[in-house]
C-alpha cells in the first residue's frame, strides 16, 4: 500500500483538526466528511506505525528473527537443559505465546535503533546508505525520535514486567545506552564486539523467558550454553563490519576490520567459524545430521569471507551466518542428551 509522505510536524495538528471535525454534535458534518476525515486519520495512523517499523526493518535477520526462533525453540526443549518446573507450559501453550514473544523483541530493539539512528552523523550516513530510513526521509525529526526513544525505554521495561524478561530488558538498555551514547561502538573494537555479545544473550535469554512464562533459573548447563552463545558472538560477529568500512571510516568506528586490517580481520572470523561449527553441536550432542549441516554452513561462511570479499559478496556472507546462528539456536531442541555433563 502506497503511504502518502507527509512532514510529521503536521500530523498532531492533523489529527486534533480531524478529532474536532468528527464531532458529532456539530449538525453540519455529513456522514461522508466523518468517513473521509476517519480514514485520514487512520492514514496518519499507519503513517507512522511504518515510521516505526522502518527503524527495525534492518534487524529482521539478524536480532527479530534469530531471538524469536530461538526463544521457542530453547523453550520447547527446556528439558534437555535439564529443568523441571511445576510452571512449565505445555508445547502448545508456547507456540501461543509467539505474538507475545515477538512483541517483546521489538519492543525493546525499537529504543535502541531509534537511538543508534538518531545523531547527526547517524542520518548523514543513511543518507547516502540507506535513504529509506524514517530520519534521513524526514519522516521525523531528530528531536521527535529523541523524546520517543525516551518514552520507549521504560515503556519496554514495563512490558517486560508483565511478560517477563524484564532483567534481560533492562540490560539491553543499559548496553544501548553504552553503545550509542557512551562511545561503546565506536572507540574500541573489542568492547563494541562484547556489547553484542551481551545484547544478543539478553536478546534470546529475554524471548526464551517471555516464551516459557516465569524466570530463567541459573542452572549449570543454561549458563553454560549462554556463554557459548556470548562466545561466539563476540569472535564472529565483526563479520557485519566486513561490508561497512567506507561509512565506519567515516564516523571514526574503531572497528575490527579498521584496526588490524582487512585480510587479518578475516581470518579473525575464518577460524573461530571452524571452532564454532564443531564445538557447538558436539556441546548438545546432535548426532551426525546436526554436526554436518552446522560444518557445511560454518565453512561456508569461511570460505565467503576469504574469497568473497566484495560489499555484496561481505553481505550476503552475513546473511549465511544469520542462517548458521540460527541453527546454533535451535540445537538444544535437537539434543541427544549431554553425555558430558
Amino acid at each position: 500500500m502506497a503511504i502518502t509522505k507527509q512532514h510529521p510536524s503536521c500530523s498532531c495538528d492533523l489529527i486534533s483538526t480531524n478529532m474536532r471535525l468528527l464531532d458529532v454534535k456539530d449538525p453540519d458534518h455529513s456522514s461522508s466528511v466523518v468517513l473521509a476525515r476517519t480514514a485520514s486519520i487512520f492514514e496518519v495512523g499507519i503513517f507512522h506505525c511504518y515510521s516505526l517499523w522502518l527503524f527495525t526493518s534492518s534487524d529482521l535477520k539478524t536480532i527479530v528473527g534469530p531471538s524469536l526462533v530461538f526463544g521457542i525453540t530453547n523453550a520447547l526443549g527446556v528439558a534437555n537443559y535439564g529443568l523441571r518446573d511445576p510452571r512449565q507450559p505445555m508445547g502448545n501453550e508456547i507456540v501461543r505465546r509467539l505474538p507475545v514473544v515477538l512483541l517483546w523483541i521489538w519492543m525493546n530493539l525499537l529504543p535502541f535503533t531509534i537511538n543508534n539512528q538518531k545523531d547527526t552523523a547517524a542520518i548523514e550516513e543513511d543518507q547516502m546508505n540507506k535513504p529509506w530510513r524514517t530520519l534521513p526521509s524526514q519522516r521525523m525529526t531528530p528531536r521527535q525520535a529523541e523524546h520517543l526513544m525516551l518514552a520507549l525505554y521504560p515503556l519496554a521495561v514495563g512490558l517486560s514486567l508483565l511478560t517477563g524478561g524484564v532483567g534481560q530488558s533492562v540490560g539491553l538498555a543499559v548496553l544501548g545506552t553504552w553503545y550509542n551514547n557512551f562511545t561503546g561502538g565506536d572507540a574500541n573494537c573489542l568492547v563494541r564486539n562484547l556489547i553484542n555479545a551481551g545484547g544478543y544473550v539478553c536478546f534470546t535469554s529475554g524471548a526464551m523467558e517471555v516464551a516459557l512464562g516465569y524466570p530463567l533459573p541459573l542452572e549449570r548447563l543454561l549458563v553454560q550454553w549462554f556463554s557459548v552463545v556470548a562466545a561466539v558472538i563476540f569472535t564472529t560477529v565483526h563479520l557485519q563490519d566486513m561490508y561497512d568500512q567506507i561509512g565506519d571510516s567515516m564516523r571514526g568506528r574503531k572497528t575490527v576490520p579498521l584496526v588490524i586490517g582487512d585480510m587479518p580481520a578475516r581470518w579473525t572470523i575464518a577460524i573461530p567459524m571452524v571452532f564454532w561449527g564443531y564445538v557447538c553441536p558436539w556441546f548438545w550432542n546432535g548426532g551426525a545430521v546436526m554436526l554436518t549441516l552446522s560444518l557445511l554452513l560454518a565453512c561456508t561462511v569461511v570460505a565467503r569471507t576469504l574469497l568473497f570479499t566484495s560489499i555484496d559478496g561481505d553481505r550476503l556472507t552475513f546473511k549465511v551466518w544469520n542462517a548458521w546462528m540460527t541453527l546454533v539456536f535451535v540445537m538444544p531442541l535437537m539434543s541427544k542428551g549431554i553425555p558430558w555433563s
